[in-house]
């Protein structure tokens, strides 16, 4: 089911286009998923990546600049952005359910999808699935593990910390801990952005408005923990994305923290993948959108497939 709202503004949890709403039936029960199209012609989905501030709006700069050739889709994940935010175990079959059938739904012919972070392990599983449904892959910065699952945190503790976080009071104290605008920030400059001069208190404070939403701490926690990376391993990606004879272009993030920098150079690696290198860490996608945007249209304009 589909229903949609007049043109919005550019704000920081959108691309500026026309906002509409996807019902999405699962096990049962329906969940409202925020959408939002712009510009006209062959139809691109931008996946946002997965963060405890992940809105369809970090993907703006990127839809600006190719809705003046293409017809622009972004979406919040379920428990994300303007999406629905119930407090559900969130996990890997619901989020590649929610994927596919969001597809399905909304589009009547092949797309291309561009995915940031961990939204590039769903992308990729989605298109091996079903090959017909996409013409071309772009991954940014591409990523499948956790924070504390990367720290290599023990599962079982990482499951008791999911734990505690989704449990009431005790739980929404330690979210509030984990989403204060001093946190963000030292996040950002630490693991999401290049140039700190950018991370103004606007720009946080506009941040954590999207942790303060009510459910906003189970989906993000899940994220946290590991509980909704797309694979078990990294070989379960790259099988995927070996499948494909889609043309394929990995942009790696040059000053990536080590661990996350050597997963991306191993997928792009692979034979038949394109992969091009620019300045910028796991935000790059949001920071540096133009110079993504740029390599995007390049690609997407050459000959090949």
């Amino acid at each position: 089911m589909i229903s949609t709202t007049s043109a919005s503004t550019l704000t920081i949890s959108n691309i500026g286009g026309r906002v509409c709403e996807y019902i999405w039936n699962w096990q049962g029960k329906q969940f409202k998923i925020a959408y939002e199209t712009r510009g006209s012609g062959q139809p691109v989905l931008l996946l946002p990546a997965f963060s405890s501030v992940s809105t369809r709006g970090e993907m703006a700069g990127i839809a600006g600049m190719l809705s003046s050739q293409f017809q622009v889709l972004a979406f919040d994940w379920l428990g994300f952005g303007e999406s629905e935010r119930p407090n559900l175990d969130y996990n890997p079959a619901l989020y590649q359910q929610l994927l596919e059938d969001f597809v399905k739904s909304i589009f009547n012919v092949p797309i291309i999808i561009i995915a940031a972070g961990h939204a590039t392990g769903y992308a990729t599983k989605l298109a091996s699935k079903i090959p017909n449904l996409v013409t071309k892959i772009i991954l940014i910065a591409p990523t499948w593990r956790g924070p504390l699952r990367v720290m290599g945190v023990p599962s079982q503790i990482r499951s008791m910390v999911k734990q505690m976080v989704y449990s009431p009071g005790m739980g929404q104290i330690l979210y509030q801990l984990n989403t204060t605008s001093g946190f963000l920030r030292f996040m950002y400059s630490r693991h999401v952005y290049v140039n700190e001069s950018k991370l103004t208190p606007e720009f946080i404070t506009q941040k954590r408005q999207i942790t303060q939403q009510p459910g906003a701490r189970f989906a993000p926690a899940a994220f946290v923990t590991g509980g909704i990376d797309p694979v078990e391993e990294r070989t379960d990606l790259t099988t995927d994305l070996q499948s494909l004879s889609i043309p394929k272009l990995v942009i790696i993030s040059e000053q990536a923290p080590p661990a996350s920098l050597a997963e991306m150079q191993a997928i792009a690696a692979l034979p038949g993948v394109e992969k091009v290198c620019l300045t910028g860490t796991l935000g790059i996608h949001e920071e540096y959108s133009a110079n993504v945007g740029t390599t995007i249209l390049s690609f997407l304009s050459s000959p090949h497939g």
